[in-house]
């Protein structure tokens, strides 16, 4: 059985972590597929929107797998963000232009937490925890400790990085780190409502709002406006583009072609 599991529904993919025995945690072969998985998601023009999540209900990914790490087989989940290789699943956005769903259910810890931080969207059931325990195994985070503050507050983030300790859904909610959450019979049907309502909309669009969303807020004022309205001109070029308003005007569902 694959350690990550693949299925596609319309315009939605479903990329699983399937090692539910190590509560998840990622191994190099495990990275190495969770990265294949993701370009071949980025690349399928018939997809739209992806869910990363993992198998069973205990959690979606309890970091790297320390068994390997003491056996020096592993050096990190930072593997993921290493700019040296190709089909990494790393980065702030998974190095995808697509939207990315992370569907978090039970533990969401260390190298876990840093996945679901680069998606672009997080939800939890209401038994999911979440945490930055790295410090007390004296290991460094990834690039967790660069992206928690870009998320939750300053102040939030060095707490968790600092201490180690957990905190639960209702906490992750309150400080912003997810946007949902949800009962555990709820998770899957909720990320996928939300998947399905996203694959419906103009792909070039949802796309420039992922970029923009992402690299906007790096720039300076004056830039980023520019940025977006060069972008913005060019998006008014495409078929798409013309195709929502018509659908509009003709009281109809657009089709979108991606063009």
């Amino acid at each position: 059985m694959s350690t990550v599991l693949f299925e596609r529904s319309g315009g939605v993919a479903v990329i699983t972590l399937n090692r539910p025995e190590s509560m998840n945690a990622v191994d190099p072969a495990t990275l190495r597929l969770l990265g294949e998985r993701f370009q071949e998601f980025d690349h399928d023009d018939e997809l739209r929107v992806a869910i990363l999540t993992g198998a069973g209900d205990k959690a979606f990914c309890a970091g790297a797998d320390l068994k390997k790490y003491a056996e020096r087989e592993y050096y990190g989940i930072e593997e993921l963000w290493n700019p040296s290789r190709q089909n990494r699943p790393g980065g702030r956005n998974l190095q995808v232009a697509k939207p990315v769903i992370a569907a978090i259910n039970g533990f969401c810890l260390a190298g876990g937490q840093e996945i679901a931080l680069a998606c672009d969207m997080r939800i939890a059931s209401d038994t999911a925890s979440f945490g930055s325990p790295e410090v007390r195994w004296s290991l460094l985070h990834g690039y967790g400790a660069l992206q928690l503050p870009h998320t939750v507050s300053l102040a939030v983030a060095m707490d968790m990085l600092l201490t180690g300790e957990r905190i639960d859904a209702k906490r992750a909610y309150e400080v912003g780190l997810v946007s949902r959450v949800v009962p555990p019979a709820e998770l899957m049907p909720t990320a996928r409502r939300m998947a399905e309502k996203i694959s419906e909309h103009g792909p070039l669009a949802t796309k420039l709002v992922k970029e923009l969303a992402l690299r906007g807020p790096h720039l300076h004022p004056e830039d980023a406006i520019a940025y977006r309205n060069s972008v913005s001109a060019l998006l008014r070029l495409t078929d798409d583009a013309k195709e929502g308003p018509r659908a509009f005007a003709q009281k109809r569902k657009p089709q979108f072609k991606g063009r």
